[in-house]
């Protein structure tokens, strides 16, 4: 697939938030959008800031969790211990 196929501003909205998720693989951008990792950086060069890509690219850069054959865990979410529960979308007190 070529990175010129036209994209909703939806799905670069969503392809961008999911680059910039830690523990979302490049393999599931591909899959749900048809990116490859190099159209995903090329994407990201072209619709954010100079400086905001240089920042995501330095973050992702060599990130084992951005890539499914280099985890070491295969599902699951992580969550702190001190993360707050919500209930009823209020944020409960601890």
């Amino acid at each position: 697939m070529n990175i010129k196929r036209e994209l909703s501003d939806v799905d670069k909205d969503r392809i961008i938030e999911m680059a910039w998720e830690d523990r979302t693989t490049f393999d599931a951008i591909l899959q749900q959008f048809g990116l490859k990792e190099q159209e995903v950086i090329d994407l990201m060069r072209t619709e954010m800031k100079l400086s905001s890509f240089k920042m995501w690219r330095e973050r992702v850069q060599g990130r084992k969790t951005k890539h499914e054959k280099l985890r070491d865990f295969r599902e699951g979410r992580f969550k702190c211990s001190m993360q707050r529960q919500i209930n009823n979308n209020k944020i409960s007190k601890r």
